[in-house]
């Protein structure tokens, strides 16, 4: 055998014992005898995306403030509207598929502006009408035009639900209640606290 054949075969060899060590030493990586007694047994619902989830255990269930309904059986329940002290209002709640069909968000929710549509699906065409002061509100967007609003939302399974959120400007400490408006669902009133 010449000598490059031999080097050819110790590499070879070289490689086949350290792809064994590897795949011994992955094996026994990540096993547990017990699961830890700390460790949550359910998902956040971030991990689960806009495919559905179920509410965690320890959240009691709120009455919604108001409640939009959409197309193909959606609705939004909206279970707080909350000043925040930095001149904000953040919107909570649910979307909900009350079909028993799934349910393909549409991307009609984005709105049709372009710096918030180039950033994918989101609630991002969603507005508070202050009818008061005669003012609409759109959704705020950070340093690089992303919405700040639920994104990345595809679909809802037949009866799942998914947190959402939307923050705008605040409008006036004197105006306590704003129509929110989001294409393809009815609009409601809500009160903002």
């Amino acid at each position: 055998m010449s000598v490059r054949h031999m080097k050819k075969a110790g590499r070879g060899m070289a490689s086949v014992a350290m792809a064994a060590g590897l795949v011994i030493g992955l094996a026994g990586c990540g096993q547990e005898e017990k699961p830890p007694q700390d460790k949550p047994t359910t998902t956040s619902s971030a991990d689960k995306g806009s495919t559905g989830s179920a509410r965690p255990q320890s959240e009691a269930p709120t009455e919604p403030i108001a409640v939009l309904k959409g197309q193909e059986g959606l609705e939004l329940s909206v279970h707080s509207a909350t000043r925040d002290e930095g001149g904000f209002i953040t919107v909570k709640g649910e979307l909900k598929n009350t079909s028993d069909d799934v349910a393909v968000i549409s991307s009609h929710l984005s709105g049709d502006e372009t710096e918030i549509v180039k950033h994918g699906n989101s609630l991002g065409g969603a507005t508070l009408l202050d009818s008061t002061g005669k003012k609409r509100y759109y959704v705020l967007r950070d340093t690089d035009g992303r919405p700040l609003t639920t994104t990345r939302l595809s679909t809802l399974a037949a009866g799942a639900e998914t947190p959402v959120f939307m923050q705008f400007p605040a409008p006036p400490p004197t105006t306590t209640a704003v129509s929110l408006q989001l294409p393809t669902f009815d609009p409601a009133t809500i009160k903002l606290s």
